[in-house]
C-alpha cells in the first residue's frame, strides 16, 4: 500500500486567506469560531470569502464581524433576500454575489490558500473539485464530496499538489493516530458512533419515530440533515466512504464500533496489535482546528475532557437495527456511480422524513432501494463528472416517487 496519501505531505500555508463555504452552518459558523481564535494568538488568517445557501441575515452578521472581500448567498429563500442582504452591507466594501458559480469562483481565487468546504451534500462538490484542481490546502467537512466523486477529487488532489485534511472528528482522530504509524501498518481502522438517539430502541419503535425524536441527539449538535444521518446511523456509512478514499483502505479493514459517550473519536489497530486513539470531547472545534493549522498544533478553543468526571467506556457493535451501514461497504465494493446514487436517495429520504412526508424507517429501506434498482440497471463504472450528476439527479428523482 501507498504511504503517500493527498494529507501526509501537507506543506505548512503561509499565507493563510480562506474561504468558508456554508458559513451559516453548524460546521461552517465553528469554522468561523476557529479562525477568530486563531487570529486572536497571532496566525495569519484572513477572511476572504464567506459562501451560504439562503440565512441572509446570518451572513451580513458575519461579514461585518469578520470584513471578507466577497459574500455569496447562493440560493435566497425569498426574492428580496439578496437586495436586503446588500443593503446590509452597503457601509462595507464587501462584494456581494450570488449563485453556484460564484461559490466555484471563490475557491479559485489566487487570494485563498484555504478553502473550509462545509457545504452539507452534494452540492458542495463542485467547489470541492474546483479547490481541488486549484492546488488549495481544503479542509474537508463535506463527506458527500468524496461519497459522490472520490474517483475525480483524490486524482485531481494528487495531481494539483492540493492538501486534503478532514474535519469529520472520526477522520480526524485517524489522521492524527496515524502519526503513530504508516498506512502499511494499519491493520484496520475502527470508527466510532454514538448510536444515536435510538440506540437503545427496538425496530417497531424506530421506524414510527418523530422528527423532533430523531433530531434530539444526545452527544452532538449538528444541522438537522447531518443529525437525522446519524439517527439512521447513514452518517457512519457515509464516513466508511469517505475513510475508504482519505486512506486508502478496502472495506474489510474499516470497522463500526458504537461508543455512547463520544469520547474516543476513532482509533487505529496497527499490525503489531497497537491501538492508537484520538480522545476529546463531542467538540467539532478541535478537529477544525488541527485541519486548519496542521502539522502544528496550538492552544485551541473547544472544551476539554475532565477526566474525573468520567466514570466508564462502553462500546457495542451495531446490530441490524441500522441497516444503513451496509450501504456504505456495498458502494466501496461497487464503486463507481454507486456513492452519487446512494448519497442523492437519502438526501431525498432525509428530506421527506424532515418534511413529515415518510415515516423514519423508509429512509434506509428508499435509499437502499434505490441503489439496489441503479446497481440492477444504469450502473457506471468508470464514470466521469457528468455521469456522477446524471446519477444523481436519477436517484433524487426515483426516491422521491
Amino acid at each position: 500500500m501507498n504511504d503517500i496519501t493527498p494529507m501526509a505531505v501537507a506543506p505548512l500555508v503561509s499565507s493563510r486567506g480562506i474561504a468558508v463555504l456554508g458559513s451559516t452552518g453548524s460546521i461552517g459558523t465553528n469554522t468561523l469560531q476557529v479562525v477568530e481564535h486563531l487570529i486572536k494568538q497571532g496566525q495569519p488568517f484572513e477572511v476572504i470569502g464567506l459562501a451560504a445557501a439562503s440565512s441572509w441575515k446570518k451572513l451580513a452578521e458575519q461579514a461585518v464581524r469578520f470584513n471578507p472581500k466577497v459574500v455569496i448567498l447562493t440560493h435566497p429563500a425569498n426574492a428580496g433576500d439578496l437586495t436586503e442582504l446588500k443593503t446590509a452591507l452597503a457601509h462595507t466594501r464587501i462584494k456581494v454575489l450570488t449563485g453556484d458559480q460564484a461559490v466555484v469562483d471563490l475557491a479559485r481565487r489566487d487570494d485563498v490558500a484555504v478553502v473550509a468546504a462545509s457545504v452539507v451534500g452534494a452540492a458542495g462538490l463542485a467547489p470541492v473539485l474546483a479547490a481541488a484542481e486549484a492546488g488549495k490546502w481544503i479542509a474537508l467537512s463535506n463527506k458527500e464530496a468524496l461519497v459522490v466523486a472520490g474517483c475525480l477529487v483524490i486524482p485531481l488532489v494528487e495531481k494539483s499538489g492540493a492538501t486534503l485534511l478532514p474535519v469529520d472528528s472520526e477522520h480526524s482522530a485517524i489522521f492524527q493516530s496515524l502519526r503513530s504509524g504508516q498506512l502499511r501498518e494499519i491493520a484496520r481502522i475502527i470508527l466510532t458512533a454514538s448510536g444515536g438517539p435510538f440506540r437503545s430502541w427496538t425496530v417497531e419503535k424506530m421506524r414510527t419515530a418523530t422528527v423532533q425524536e430523531a433530531l434530539t441527539h444526545p452527544n452532538w449538535r449538528m444541522g438537522p440533515k447531518i443529525t437525522i444521518d446519524s439517527a439512521t446511523l447513514m452518517n457512519k456509512a457515509l464516513e466508511i466512504v469517505e475513510a475508504h478514499w482519505l486512506f486508502n483502505l478496502p472495506a474489510e479493514r474499516i470497522d463500526v464500533l458504537i461508543h455512547p459517550q463520544s469520547i474516543i473519536h476513532s482509533m487505529i489497530e496497527f499490525v503489531d496489535g497497537s491501538t492508537i486513539a484520538q480522545l476529546g470531547t463531542p467538540d467539532m472545534r478541535t478537529a477544525i482546528q488541527y485541519a486548519l493549522t496542521h502539522p502544528q498544533r496550538h492552544g485551541g478553543c473547544s472544551s476539554r475532557l475532565d477526566w474525573s468526571t468520567i466514570k466508564e467506556m462502553t462500546f457495542e457493535q451495531p446490530d441490524q437495527r441500522f441497516p444503513a451501514l451496509g450501504i456504505g461497504y456495498e458502494v466501496i465494493r461497487r464503486g463507481g456511480t454507486s456513492g452519487a446514487v446512494a448519497n442523492a436517495a437519502n438526501e431525498t429520504a432525509n428530506s421527506l422524513f424532515r418534511a413529515g412526508k415518510i415515516p423514519f424507517g423508509k429512509i434506509v429501506d428508499i435509499t437502499s432501494g434505490v441503489l439496489k434498482k441503479h446497481l440492477d440497471h444504469g450502473f457506471v463504472g468508470q464514470p466521469q463528472l457528468a455521469d456522477l450528476l446524471a446519477a444523481d439527479a436519477w436517484a433524487r428523482a426515483e426516491a422521491a416517487l
